[in-house]
């Protein structure tokens, strides 16, 4: 069939027919979830798609070893995995995120571009699905909901290991980096946002530091949840459709091919009803995105001014600040981290509700659940090694601001107390502050202690 330029070919389900491009692998169930989900215009992520593919490739290799598949048209579904391995069909996955529930219409769009690729090979006409069949041959021992699980698990994890958890660990390196080169610079510790007893710069560093060490160490033990897949579940975890020993192997098929001892779930139903692991995951995420964001807008408080804020530090300026005040500099990239934040911890609660969705033996939301912990991962890691190659590597500190504002801190008469009392060092912090005077200045003038004694005890470097 001719629309306009283009061919057509004709396919038909229980519903009736569909035409579809003559050109495309995949087939009615694709095109009918293009036609009906004309939503948001995002696709479903590449790094899930290339994680379906190795599915089905190990589901291959394992229906031959069983003597379920003929090795003929096993071998030429191998292929056509490969190719989408390889990213030569990409175009061919364009579901929007928003479709169907499950995530039938992504695992359909799998079985049916694979099965036309390997068509291809044996030498058919696309849409002759007596060679090949989308569901007899490529979904084979399978179903939407033990695989869209079995994808989820692999694809974040993998995203994890090779991108949040090297962003963090970079994170890490630069800000332990900083906690070192501001090791001897003492400056004004604030609590409530009001001046506090001193402390040096390098400590503030490294509390920074700790955090993300602390929060990247939490990613790692939540991910370690997802190494268990329900493979061989089928429909709602009793197996049915997949024989014992493919039940037994498909497992240590995923591992070859994807080189991670992933572990067959003890307990299928319990994986294919609930999200645990993606909560977990998801809840650790969130909680790094919500230091990061802390540690953000410590520095976009530490850098105010120049003139009239804090200015204690100077983050490297990277573009003009505004479209009307000439010359001015804003802190762009914390404030893109914050941004990112914000979305991550969005993205979390979103996953929470669509988890508390799920409904007896299944969760219809998994397909928003998978594209928001992609999604996630993927714009956190970016913004990760951005905050840190952008901002935090390239800080200085403001050392004449520092000093000025650590010798006028009404606060170190903390250091008093222990010498002349809490009520009479409060009298002391609070004439100082009215009289806009140094502490040194009001105890000299009240006769507290000895000049040489004083300097001792308010010396702020014997205060961290």
């Amino acid at each position: 069939m001719r629309y306009g330029f283009m061919k057509y070919r004709s396919e038909s389900d229980i519903i009736g027919k569909v035409s579809i491009p003559s050109d495309s692998y995949y087939g009615i169930e694709t095109q009918r979830a293009i036609n009906n989900f004309q939503i948001s215009g995002i696709r479903v992520d590449k790094d899930f798609i290339l994680s379906y593919a190795m599915i089905k490739k190990a589901a291959a290799i394992t229906n031959m070893k069983t003597g379920s598949l003929d090795k003929n048209v096993g071998n030429a579904i191998l292929k056509a995995c490969n190719d989408v391995l390889a990213g030569k069909l990409f175009d061919q996955f364009s579901i929007d995120v928003f479709q169907a529930g499950a995530g039938t219409n992504t695992n359909m769009n799998l079985n049916e571009v694979i099965a036309n690729r390997a068509i291809f090979y044996l030498r058919g006409k696309r849409g002759n699905y007596k060679l090949v069949h989308p569901n007899d041959h490529v979904n084979m021992s399978q179903s939407t909901n033990d695989t869209f699980h079995t994808a989820i698990h692999i694809s974040t994890y993998i995203s994890i290991s090779k991108n949040l958890i090297p962003a963090l660990k970079t994170l890490e390196k630069s800000l332990n980096a900083k906690s070192k080169q501001f090791s001897n610079i003492v400056k004004l510790g604030r609590t409530h946002i009001q001046d506090a007893v001193p402390m040096r710069l390098g400590q503030e560093f490294s509390g920074y530091y700790g955090s993300i060490a602390k929060v990247r160490e939490n990613i790692e033990k939540a991910s370690k949840a997802l190494l268990e897949i329900p493979m061989g579940g089928t429909a709602i975890g009793t197996g049915i459709n997949a024989p014992l020993p493919y039940q037994r192997n498909i497992v240590k098929e995923i591992n070859r091919i994807t080189n991670i001892h992933f572990i067959e779930a003890k307990n299928k139903f319990k994986i294919m009803q609930n999200q645990n692991e993606e909560i977990q995951v998801s809840d650790s995420i969130k909680d790094a995105a919500i230091a990061i964001n802390k540690i953000a807008n410590d520095l976009r408080l530490l850098t105010s001014g120049p003139r009239a804020g804090i200015g204690e530090i100077s983050l490297p300026e990277m573009q003009p600040g505004s479209s009307i005040m000439p010359g001015k500099v804003n802190p762009s990239i914390a404030e893109m981290m914050n941004m990112v934040c914000y979305q991550v911890i969005g993205s979390n609660h979103t996953i929470e509700q669509a988890a508390e969705g799920g409904q007896l033996e299944l969760n219809v939301f998994m397909p928003l659940i998978a594209f928001n912990l992609l999604f996630s991962i993927r714009i956190f890691s970016n913004a990760i090694r951005t905050f840190s190659d952008k901002c935090i590597s390239g800080i200085k500190a403001n050392k004449k601001a520092i000093e000025e504002h650590v010798s006028s801190d009404p606060e170190l008469v903390t250091a008093l107390a222990p010498y002349i009392g809490y009520a009479k060092a409060s009298k002391i912090a609070r004439v100082a502050l009215k009289q806009n005077k140094t502490i040194m200045q009001v105890c000299l003038e009240m006769g507290i202690l000895d000049k040489k004694r004083l300097e001792k005890i308010l010396n702020p470097r014997n205060l961290v």
